[in-house]
């Protein structure tokens, strides 16, 4: 005897095709509301910008290692956008459009890539974490902080995001059965870019889709074209919503590509064909959602040299701020780890004071 015990399925979600149209008439809201959409844009190139320069800061030795998130500008703020102040996020290490969203300084960014960690008591809410490193270890600390709401009794969410390469690291499995089994408020974000470091999605696994990894666990879980706004904005929106009613987690795999080396530590022409790429920026987030806002009749060159300006203005006050900031003192990497320290610490402390005089 065999029998079926179970079938599903994974959707795939896309308002805004590669030339900036929409497809169908089921877009939602956000299609219209042009002076929400313009918003986002202009903070999409505000942060494409800052990432230009950081590259160069790095390439001109006056920042130290830096993760690009050109191309990831809609999947980002998509996600930033979505979420309450009172949510928590756990980034990774490049999400820098979500948290430029929600009050992240320019500035701090390039404290925290220049080796100083007062970069990670960043502004913006409190409760978020600190930028992660180590890969997919954020899903544990936000499924963690989704526990925590859940026995508080609050309407709070956690968010995470994890890369495709980072999708294939235990902690994510994991995270999604801890937030299966304890029905978390938690969304649980795939962003794919095709790329773990020099290692394509295709030798990562042979699944049709990583969203799957959420049904595995008993989760809600779907596809979104990642260089597509208003989708991002679409199924974080839903997604959110859904966890702080109490209805339990959702994983969203969203769909985009590196445009750029992994870090400027990276050299991804040794292992990514051109063609590859030069196809890839034909479908990328930012000239798409341009396209759309000017042929609506809400954009033109006028406001676009506007926002070019003031993007340019706005970064180049914040690399004037890092490169302005003092250097640290030498007592203080011994001072925030300990609330009392310890007594071989405060005697290496003392002879750090002493041979810096």
């Amino acid at each position: 005897m065999s029998a079926t015990v179970a079938s599903y399925s994974v959707s795939y979600h896309q308002f805004l095709d590669r030339e900036g149209r929409l497809i169908g008439d089921q877009a939602p809201a956000l299609a219209k509301d042009y002076q929400q959409l313009i918003s986002l844009y202009e903070l999409m190139v505000e942060t494409r910008t800052f990432d230009r320069k950081a590259v160069a800061l790095q390439r001109t030795g006056q920042l130290g290692t830096y993760a690009s998130c050109l191309g990831h500008e809609a999947a980002h703020i998509g996600i930033g956008s979505a979420m309450r102040a009172e949510d928590c996020f756990a980034p990774m290490y490049r999400e820098y459009g979500a948290q430029f969203y929600r009050g992240v300084k320019m500035s701090e960014v390039l404290l925290y890539w220049g080796g100083d960690e007062r970069g990670n008591n960043f502004s913006g809410p409190t409760h978020d974490f600190a930028w992660c490193v180590p890969i997919a270890t954020q899903y544990l600390h936000a499924a963690g902080a989704a526990l925590a709401f859940k026995l508080r009794g609050e309407k709070r969410v956690a968010v995470t995001v994890v890369g495709d390469g980072g999708s294939s690291k235990g902690d994510v499995m994991e995270a999604m059965n801890a937030a299966s089994a304890y029905d978390l408020p938690l969304v649980m974000v795939i962003v794919n870019n095709q790329w773990a470091i020099s290692v394509p999605r295709s030798k990562q696994n042979k699944a049709k889709t990583l969203a799957q990894k959420g049904i595995a666990a008993g989760l809600p879980s779907i596809q979104v074209d990642g260089n597509d706004i208003i989708a991002t904005r679409w199924a974080m929106e839903k997604a959110i919503e859904n966890a702080r009613k109490g209805e339990g987690a959702t994983v969203i795999e969203m769909i985009t590509y590196r445009l750029s080396d992994h870090t400027t530590a990276d050299d991804a022409s040794r292992y990514r064909d051109p063609a590859d790429v030069e196809e890839a920026w034909k479908s990328e987030p930012i000239s798409r959602l341009r396209a759309y806002l000017e042929a609506e009749g809400v954009w033109n060159e006028s406001e676009q040299a506007r926002l070019d300006k003031q993007a340019a203005e706005k970064v180049e006050a914040a690399v004037k701020e890092y490169l302005g900031t003092p250097t640290p003192t030498i007592e203080s990497m011994f001072d925030y780890m300990y609330a009392q320290i310890p007594h071989d610490l405060q005697a290496q402390k003392e002879a750090a004071l002493k041979d810096a005089e």
